[in-house]
């Protein structure tokens, strides 16, 4: 059984879903103590409770501790099934983490093509928006060799959630290593203005001030301006970045009293920082990016734009259930296998 303190680190939900993939991809049980102990509510919270059900489904799971505000968890993989899921995380929630937490399973030991419906937070706080996984995500592990579509059929937002989108997820062979150690190459920009059950101009002016800033700098955006259906009233600005050796994603978010601009000039902003840095791999994509690498059969190694907690939590943990060495020097990333 394999101890773990979730509040080491990023201290926050990461720790116990990547532990739920990695019990799942493994096999190997384990108990989680102090779960987000350092946290203003902490235990779990509905969304984290949620990644749990999903993982305890897929996995046919024993598990102990599964309610709200729970400090401890034990959890028993059985084996991975794959099949038609549908989860919810209830309240605004990122459905997002919910669905990254049980993709590699099903990918690479499901057998078959698994379908999710995912409800609940699609563009929240501090979490990958349903934007940044169809853009970047999806793209960068379909380099790694695991294929997955998704399709929105409509966004949530805080506080009320709401949202629901699709997914399939297609089996998957041995995970491709990876080599990323050279620098950026832009070869096209998108930006996206949305508002949903707000008044059509914030989606333009929050697309319109992206696309300004990003012209500052010599980048011809394609622009897109959406007006989607949605339970509850929202606004995000996206900025995408294609090139090699993968796209690039960035999300702002709109808030009460949040002007419109505002939005949009942070997502444009991001985008910039990041081409300024010249790294090939965005700092919150690279911890996603730490799972299916280090199940993959040979060393890889990447530069990141810069290291997070939660990529420092995450290399902390995977040796843990894998016979994998994570290395971070610097702004370079290097796993490789333990025979």
């Amino acid at each position: 059984m394999i101890e773990l303190d979730g509040s080491f680190g990023e201290g926050g939900g990461q720790i116990l879903r990547s532990a739920l993939t990695l019990s799942l991809l493994t096999g190997k049980p384990f108990c989680i103590v102090r779960i987000r102990a350092g946290r203003k509510n902490p235990g779990l919270r509905p969304q984290h409770l949620a990644a749990v059900r999903a993982a305890a489904a897929v996995g046919r799971a024993e598990v102990r501790g599964d309610r709200l505000g729970s400090m401890e968890l034990c959890f028993s993989p059985r084996g991975v099934s794959a099949g038609r899921y549908r989860f919810a995380t209830g309240t605004a929630g990122a459905a997002t983490l919910v669905f990254q937490t049980v993709l590699l399973p099903l990918a690479l030991m499901g057998g078959e093509e698994s379908e999710l419906v995912l409800e609940g937070g699609t563009h929240v706080p501090q979490s990958p928006s349903f934007d940044d996984l169809d853009f970047a995500y999806r793209a960068w592990l379909l380099r790694l060799g695991v294929a997955f579509t998704l399709e929105l059929e409509r966004p949530g937002f805080y506080p009320r959630g709401g949202g629901r989108f699709r997914a399939r997820v297609s089996p998957a062979g041995a995970v491709r290593p990876l080599a990323a150690e050279g620098s950026f190459a832009p070869t096209g920009v998108v930006v996206r203005g949305v508002a949903a059950r707000l008044p059509f101009h914030v989606a333009k002016r929050i697309a319109r001030r992206a696309a300004e800033r990003l012209e500052e700098a010599s980048l011809l955006p394609a622009v897109e301006v959406r007006h989607p259906e949605a339970v509850a009233p929202g606004a995000y600005g996206f900025v995408g970045l294609s090139g090699r050796p993968g796209p690039v994603a960035f999300t702002a978010l709109g808030a009460p009293g949040k002007p419109s601009e505002r939005v949009g000039e942070e997502a444009a902003l991001r985008a910039l920082g990041f081409l300024r840095r010249g790294a090939p791999v965005e700092a919150h994509l690279a911890d996603q990016l730490l799972l299916p690498l280090a199940v993959a059969p040979g060393p890889s190694a990447f530069r990141v734009e810069r290291v997070t907690r939660h990529l420092e939590t995450q290399a902390w943990l995977i040796p843990k259930f894998l016979p994998v060495r994570v290395r971070i020097a610097g702004e370079r990333v290097e796993l490789r296998p333990e025979s």
